[in-house]
């Protein structure tokens, strides 16, 4: 379901108009690839071009082929690019956003997702820096750009000295409204009213995050009329369940990407038992000096994966603290320890945002029910 949001969307319009580059970021299953798929539609297919570039980046002659291939911004050419090195394929691709522009009578847009894996590039000889070298290129592009990615803490950094025609775009939470209309497309036969009680409950579990809030939605309609929005995300986290799906994809794709794999996974259990936990808290748990431990810190906050306030660490995502809480572990959760978890979890959030408590059924023959 691609998710709509009209308000976000202007204002990533009103920035392209203005002659500057957005950059969104976000988490996973914010919603950035629904939001350039929808800036897509609303610039044009004859001028609007999505590119993923975490798909694409493999080698860069390939990358160059593949994108030249897909871009339908510009006539084809009558033979595939051979460059003859990795160095001439990335300079050639970069060449390929400029004449594309040059090409068009109008302007174009490419609406680049995950533009950080151009890194790939980097374990290929005379190719150093190459983020930097892509920043500097777009920015001095005739074509219009829209790029994206889940790593915050990366692209900060990378943009910290960039040319000022880059603007940061924080994807915000999901407003209730926003939850609302996907409600009413989700479980529609409940009516206005239902969706608008639902959206808040909704809102709160998923933490704003689109695609958790459509995983459950999606849960609640399989199930009908008369599925509850807890008993849904407990039966959702089941083994084989999609939000257990969904959680185990960000946390082994943002920890590979991370150094210290082993220690990482420690520190984010250690953070799934208690949080907010100081650096000497975390350091005396993992039994590791407080030097180390920064570091290891420091390798976890780059990949978005926890978040420092007043020198306090949390997991950065309370559904994938859920996740860890669950399956961090050498045995898989039963039915109860699912159901046990998934409520303390609702308790925490729906009872602050609904004001009503989140009672809850165990049975037997079966994961949940919840009233």
């Amino acid at each position: 379901m691609i998710v709509q949001r009209p308000t976000l969307e202007r204002r990533v319009l009103g920035s392209l108009d203005a002659g500057r580059i957005p950059v969104l970021l976000g988490g996973c299953g914010t919603g950035r690839t629904s939001l350039l798929l929808r800036l897509e539609e609303q610039i044009g297919r004859s001028r609007g071009q999505y590119l993923d570039l975490a798909a694409a980046a493999t080698t860069p002659e390939r990358c160059l082929q593949t994108i030249t291939a897909a871009n339908r911004l510009a006539p084809q050419p009558a033979a595939p690019p051979s460059p003859a090195s990795s160095r001439a394929a990335f300079d050639a691709l970069l060449a390929l956003f400029d004449g594309t522009a040059a090409q068009s009578s109008g302007s174009v847009t490419f609406l680049i997702d995950e533009f950080l894996d151009i890194r790939t590039f980097e374990n290929f000889p005379g190719l150093r820096n190459v983020p930097r070298e892509m920043v500097a290129r777009l920015a001095a592009s005739p074509a219009r750009f829209v790029l994206a990615s889940r790593f915050i803490a990366r692209t900060h950094r990378l943009l910290r000295d960039a040319p000022s025609r880059f603007e940061v775009v924080h994807i915000p939470p999901l407003e209730e409204s926003e939850v609302r209309q996907l409600a009413l497309r989700s479980v529609a036969e409940r009516g206005e009213d239902a969706a608008h009680i639902l959206a808040a409950s909704i809102g709160a579990l998923s933490a704003g995050r689109a695609a958790y809030a459509t995983i459950l939605l999606d849960g609640m309609a399989a199930i009908g009329p008369s599925a509850d929005p807890v008993a849904t995300m407990a039966a959702l986290f089941a083994p084989d369940g999609r939000l257990t799906a969904r959680c185990r994809e960000s946390y082994e794709l943002r920890l590979h990407r991370a150094r210290g794999y082993g220690a990482l996974k420690a520190i984010l259990g250690i953070l799934a038992e208690t949080e907010p936990l100081t650096l000497t808290e975390i350091s005396q748990r993992l039994r590791r000096t407080p030097g180390s431990t920064k570091d290891y810190l420091s390798w976890l906050e780059d990949v978005d994966l926890i978040t420092a306030r007043s020198k306090r660490y949390t997991l950065d995502d309370p559904v994938v603290r859920l996740y860890v809480r669950l399956y961090g572990r050498p045995v898989p959760p039963t039915d109860s320890e699912i159901v046990h978890e998934v409520h303390s979890y609702a308790q925490g959030r729906v009872h602050s945002r609904v004001g009503a408590p989140v009672p809850v059924e165990r049975r037997a023959s079966g994961i949940v029910e919840i009233d």
